[in-house]
């Protein structure tokens, strides 16, 4: 019978193994995604589903999340999640 100190050395040396193959499919799918990517021409990553700033917060402008109104509260859920790009905050700051 094997003792404890052996069994956690096998499970640690099964875990390794599971990670490494996963680390090859990973590797793989992310391929897979990049050559769809550049095939269908995407822009950037859809986060969110309800409304286009949020969805492509790369394509907005400063006005779209009141566009109903300058003084209407965010009625969507996610526009409260994330921020506008820096670039349309701070446009004068340069890009890396």
């Amino acid at each position: 019978m094997l003792g404890t100190g052996a069994a956690l050395a096998a499970a640690a040396l099964l875990l390794l193994v599971h990670a490494e193959a996963g680390a090859g499919r990973a590797a793989l799918a992310d391929a897979r995604t990049e050559r769809l990517v550049a095939a269908l021409g995407l822009t950037d990553l859809a986060l969110f589903t309800e409304a286009s700033y949020t969805r492509h917060p790369s394509l907005t402008d400063l006005n779209t999340p009141f566009q109903d109104s300058p003084l209407s509260f965010e009625h969507f859920p996610t526009g409260s999640l994330m921020q506008p790009p820096l670039s349309l905050v701070h446009p004068h700051v340069a890009k890396h």
